[in-house]
């Protein structure tokens, strides 16, 4: 453990102490203010009165009064107050009847009954919130609890398997790095297609900062946020759910809530330990051949290679493994066999502390947390750190009006690696690239060759450290009844420093005599809001109107530096480089929006919403300046129809429909309509000397316009046998046009291509959530959540196919589905001769690109996940498994690994290779010359994806209250978390591993990229 890390702990320690005696007086404080009158004390527990265990986080509300409080993870309250008995208590909480219960003295005991569907839940919607009976659009609610588990760094990683139509895919096993996430498709080829990501009002940038190349892998910003503060985050999907948010919801919106204290309720101290460690799935990783099986091959590779082409000279007497007197390396029986891929696993230590304090007054209430989390990946080197303090706190000025604020700081700090393609300084290529039979050290103990696995594990020096501030402040008043008004400021502020230094035993540091990187990267995103709302009850029916207004302004600085030619590697700064370069950027854009939505409904039978949003972006051209973005829903609840009011076994049936437009702006320039110059263009006066210049960089279009995607859906909820067995089900179609891309115009202009909008793009798809309770009995209960979507992306219309990543695996093209592979189809390996036979191929076996086909994309066609959850007494249960089906992936660990066995290590695939007439196997003939090997594009590598994983294992007890009082405890829990504890696929690798980040070039796996970690971690939380 380094030093930093050290002080960070005995850091987070203090934190804890500090926490622990603030507590103590507040509570003391909150139990008993100075002059507080108290004519009465009430005590009572609450329980569900079907399974009869203890209710927590229940509120407790006096009639009449602000005076509340919640019960505690023993179902038990305590109410101090200057009411006198008798008086009528309002119980209430999500997922069960709101109960009123006259108090005439102490114990207490209440039984509430869940709420069917749990129709009494509140959903944070645009702007707002809504109970579920009254949604119109489509919406998935994540609890809390379910994103603080997998020991990961960002929070988004957690959500796979828990919303259905969300679909995410962990593309590396190095914590803090980039996570692909898709909501209903890909609606973008050039734009982001990444949601909207919005935490307490405040508008997330989640586009990486990153500047330094690591092989194609991006950070995620998202890693900045805690997942212990978080609360609840709903994943808003349907455009009536997002056309609010404008150009900002066409790829869904993700919002945030996080945790706050209760009005009137005592300081509540929880402190949560979590420590474990993380190792790779040997299923996962490469098998290569041994070092005299890999000597065997090359030889092999060798002599067949100069059988076909007779000019190369490469015959058997000079082939590389033959006796050591004879001028070779040795025979192949006499190679022995390096383990690098063993050296450089390990098991990585995770770490995970996190401290809180809650609670509130009659007129105020706050939320303190503390967290420190270190993860290490599963290969040295890597690590990831975090550090944060989350403060949020209201105060009611009065009866109509209040005022509050939302502050996160976080430090993020990585020990980057350069994870993806590349053979340069590439950590995990260095062990399953280099042959097996190569030694680990030279015969005087050092290293053998720059960029050695020994050398990387030694001399990587590559870090980044992010400074984030996310936060806000806002005010609210009461105007009269029904009627309030809201203004925010927030703000999300990024100071991102990226260090790297190679020293002269990388290839890198050698090849410049050491070199050194900096880059200081800003970004600060600013966004002030204005809302009037109001509601009213009409009789039988309601109103609710929300008015609003935006304005928004990014800004984005870099200044990077680069020194080579260092006297030696103890001089690391760039001031004390021989050379040095340095370069600057700034960028900005500007967003102001005006937005409304109102809704109605009569009788909680009939149900009407549309919502408008108008956006105006300094990105787009003078004549499209503003993009408009309209949507509308209706709902039908036929359960309170006459002829189904009185079903018992039919709890709930709603009908839902809707349609709208949102937009799309992320991925372009700032400037992107602009003509634009550049400086720095120098040319030579009379005398020969560069003179400043200038010279045009980009041609404008003032007609560029938004992106936009219309949306409809069609939903409809079941809930049968009182909440027993509930069904959600959604299917849509989502169209997108305009799509920004760069389009070629001739070379005469002076210019290569200009922004325009070109192409179309549509999602088809369909969305199942099945939840269900099986069992609730006093001491045992089980319930079970089933989620199913697919998604079927297509091209509708682009003027010419762009191919992707480098030798073209994957392309997009008219009529297919984006992150399509075009690929040469192998059809056999002829038995007689050895040679990969290809479907076009001529006479002569050749082949020609008219011969390539597209075969499968990356997108699978059903995804999902499904949760069991067990309760026995005071033990917990809990199981998720997610999968994916009918998605490919070219395996480029094959690619780089079966093609020529004298270049490195040797994919173990390659061991049943052809080697006489009558073998059958798709492995040809091992030869440099002909089809066998030298076509890229080879369907051979292409694998089928689907997977089966036991994504989340865990296990938990509950102290027993008895135990509890001894320790003056509130609640104490033990726990185990395991991850990723088994995989079912066929594919030969980790089939969610991805070389690069780019969201157009998914589905090439492995190579460079180490696998998803599994995961095993012990825990304590305790609340005091």
């Amino acid at each position: 453990m380094n030093a930093l890390r050290f002080d960070c702990i005995l850091t987070m320690k203090g934190w804890i102490m500090s926490l622990l005696l603030t507590s103590v007086s507040m509570t003391v404080f909150a139990q008993a203010p100075p002059g507080a009158v108290v004519n009465s004390v009430l005590e009572g527990d609450i329980i569900d009165s079907l399974s009869r265990r203890p209710l927590e986080s229940i509120t407790v509300n006096i009639k009449g009064t602000t005076n509340q409080t919640q019960t505690d993870k023993q179902g038990h309250f305590k109410i101090r107050t200057g009411q006198r008995f008798p008086y009528t208590l309002i119980v209430s909480s999500i997922g069960y009847r709101t109960q009123e219960v006259e108090a005439t003295g102490a114990p207490l005991n209440i039984q509430l009954r869940s709420s069917e569907t749990q129709l009494s839940d509140v959903v944070v919607v645009g702007y707002g919130t809504q109970t579920k009976r009254n949604l119109v659009g489509s919406i998935a609610v994540v609890n809390a609890a379910e994103v603080n588990k997998i020991p990961v760094a960002s929070f988004d990683a957690q959500l796979q398997g828990k919303a259905a139509g969300v679909q995410i895919v962990t593309n590396s096993g190095i914590p803090g790095e980039a996570i692909f996430v898709r909501v209903r498709g890909t609606t973008s080829i050039n734009s982001s297609s990444d949601p909207l990501y919005i935490v307490d009002g405040v508008f997330l940038n989640n586009t990486s900062l990153q500047t330094l190349s690591l092989g194609g892998r991006t950070t995620s910003p998202l890693a900045d946020i805690n997942p212990s503060d978080i609360d609840h985050i709903e994943v808003l999907k349907d455009a009536s759910a997002t056309a609010i948010y404008g150009s900002r919801g066409a790829n869904g919106v993700v919002i945030i809530t996080t945790k706050k204290g209760n009005y009137n309720s005592r300081s509540k101290v929880t402190v949560d330990a979590l420590a474990g460690w993380v190792q790779a799935d040997k299923s996962t990783i490469q098998k290569l051949a041994s070092g005299p099986q890999s000597a065997t091959l090359a030889n092999e590779w060798w002599i067949n290679s100069g059988i076909d082409n007779p000019a190369l000279n490469r015959t058997f007497a000079n082939r590389p493994f033959r006796p050591v007197s004879e001028g070779g390396q040795g025979l192949p029986e006499e190679q022995k066999t390096y383990d690098r891929i063993s050296d450089i696993l390990h098991h990585g230590t995770v770490q995970n502390y996190n401290a809180s304090i809650q609670g509130g007054s009659n007129n105020s209430r706050y939320y303190l947390g503390l967290g420190y989390t270190d993860q290490e990946a599963l290969i040295r080197v890597p690590t990831f750190s975090r550090e944060n303090v989350k403060f949020n706190f209201d105060q009611k000025l009065s009866n109509r009006i209040s005022f509050g604020l939302t502050n996160n700081f976080s430090r993020s700090y990585r020990n980057q690696a350069f994870a993806g393609d590349g053979p340069q300084v590439n950590l995990w290529n260095s062990a399953t690239s280099a042959a097996t039979y190569t030694s680990k050290y030279a015969t005087d103990g050092t290293s053998v060759g720059a960029d050695n696995t020994y050398i990387l594990m030694q001399h990587y020096d590559v870090n980044t450290v992010s400074l984030r501030y996310i936060g806000g402040i806002y005010a609210e008043a009461e105007i009269w009844k029904g009627l309030k008004f809201r203004s925010s400021f927030n703000l999300d502020y990024d100071h991102y420093s990226e260090y790297a230094y190679w020293d002269r035993y990388t290839s890198i540091g050698l090849a410049a005599n050491g070199q050194a990187n900096s880059t200081l990267t800003q970004n600060s995103t600013w966004i002030n809001e204005q809302t009037l709302s109001y509601v009213k009850e009409l009789g039988s029916s309601n109103l609710s109107v929300v008015i609003g207004n935006s304005e928004q302004s990014n800004v984005l600085s870099a200044t990077s530096a680069v020194g080579k030619g260092f006297a030696n590697d103890n001089f690391r700064l760039i001031s004390s480089a021989s050379q040095t370069t340095a370069s600057q950027n700034w960028t900005k854009y500007s967003l102001a929006s005006f937005f409304g939505r109102v809704a109605y409904n009569y009788a909680a039978k009939y149900y009407a919403e549309a919502s408008f949003r108008a956006d105006g972006s300094s990105k787009f051209g003078a004549n499209n300046r503003w993009g408009y973005f309209p949507a509308f829903g209706l709902g039908w609840r036929l359960k309170e129809e006459a002829f189904l009011k009185d079903v018992d076994w039919l709890s709930e049936l709603k009908l839902r429909g809707s349609y709208g437009i949102t937009g799309n702006q992320a991925g372009i320039d700032n400037f992107a309509a602009r003509g634009l110059w550049t400086g720095g263009s120098g040319y030579a006066d009379v005398f020969g000397t560069p003179l400043s210049g200038i010279a045009p960089q980009q041609l404008g279009n003032p007609d560029l316009k938004w992106e936009k995607t219309a949306q409809t859906d069609i939903g409809l909820n079941l809930d049968l046998f009182k909440n027993r067995i509930s069904l959600t089900v959604d299917v849509y179609r989502k169209y997108t046009s305009g799509l920004l891309l760069q389009r070629p115009i001739p070379g005469a202009t002076g210019f290569s291509t200009y922004w325009a909008n070109v192409g179309e793009l549509s999602n088809e798809g369909y969305e199942v959530n099945i939840t269900s309770t099986n069992i609730a009995g006093k001491d045992f209960s089980w319930r079970t959540s089933l989620n199913i979507a697919g998604n079927r992306n297509k091209i509708e219309k682009l003027p010419s196919q762009i191919t992707q990543y480098t030798r073209d695996w994957v392309i997009l093209k008219q009529g297919y589905s984006m992150n399509s592979f075009w690929l040469y189809h192998q059809l056999y390996v002829d038995p007689k001769t050895g040679a990969s036979v290809f479907e076009g191929q001529d006479a002569n076996g050749a082949v020609t690109t008219d011969d390539r086909r597209i075969y499968g994309n990356a997108y699978p066609k059903i995804y999902g996940g499904i949760t069991n959850t067990f309760t026995y007494k005071d033990f917990d249960l809990g199981i998720l498994f997610t999968f994916q089906s009918g998605n490919k992936s070219v395996n480029l660990n094959r690619y780089f690994r079966e093609r020529n066995p004298s270049s490195g290590g040797v994919n173990a695939k390659v061991l049943q290779r052809w080697q006489k007439p009558g073998d059958i196997t798709d492995v040809p003939r091992l030869t440099s010359i002909g089809n066998n090997y030298t076509i890229d594009q080879n369907s051979r590598y292409l694998e089928d994806a689907s997977f089966l994983r036991l994504k989340e294992l865990t296990i938990g007890y509950n102290l027993p209250k008895s135990i509890l009082s001894r320790i003056n405890l509130t609640n104490a829990r033990i726990y185990f978390i395991g991850t990723n504890l088994k995989l079912w696929s066929k594919y030969t690798g980790d089939p969610e591993s991805n070389v690069t980040s780019n969201p157009n070039a998914q589905g090439l796996g492995s190579f460079g990229t180490p696998p998803q970690p599994v995961g095993y971690q012990f825990g304590i939380n305790v609340t005091i």
